[in-house]
This record gives structure tokens, sequence and C-alpha cells, in this order.
């Protein structure tokens, strides 16, 4: 059996090592959690576009920007007779 003085001295070797290396691990994981995350900023870029107030037309136009990535966030229709499409990238 050890002596009450041994079993301080390991218990506080242990502590001691169970401190350092949960600081180790805290660091390492800083700043990847979801806050982190919450922070970057997106960035979004739009374009407007007019098109002829025909169906193929509209379709056409709606093809080839999503085809590029664009997404459609606005259909106006801004003197009545033409319609505007407002895409965001």
């Amino acid at each position: 059996m050890l002596p009450v003085a041994a079993l301080f001295r390991l218990l506080g070797i242990v502590v001691l090592l169970a401190a350092v290396l949960g600081s180790f691990a805290w660091v390492k994981t800083r700043g990847t959690g979801p806050e982190a995350q919450a922070q970057e900023v997106k960035r979004y870029f739009y374009k407007i576009v007019d098109v002829p107030p025909d169906n193929a037309a509209m379709q056409s136009v709606l093809n080839e920007y999503g085809a590029a990535g664009w997404e459609l966030v606005v259909l106006s229709m801004g003197d009545m007779t033409q319609p505007r499409l407002i895409f965001k990238k």
C-alpha cells in the first residue's frame, strides 16, 4: 500500500495531466463550431434581366441563367408589358 503523501502526489499529477490535455483539446477545436460558421458573411450577386413577354423566350432565359448557377428570386412586370427577372448567385 502506498503512503498517503504518495497518493496525493499521484492524484496531483493525474489532475495536472488532465488539465493540460483538456486545454490542448480546447485549443484544437476552438473556432470550428457553429458560432464560428455563423460569422461568415455570405455575398450575393444580383442580375436584372428584361425578357420578351412570350413563354418560349422567358423559358429560354430561365434555363440559360439556371444552368449558369443563377437563382430566380423575383419576377416583376416593370411597365406591365415586359417581364423583368431578378436573379441572385
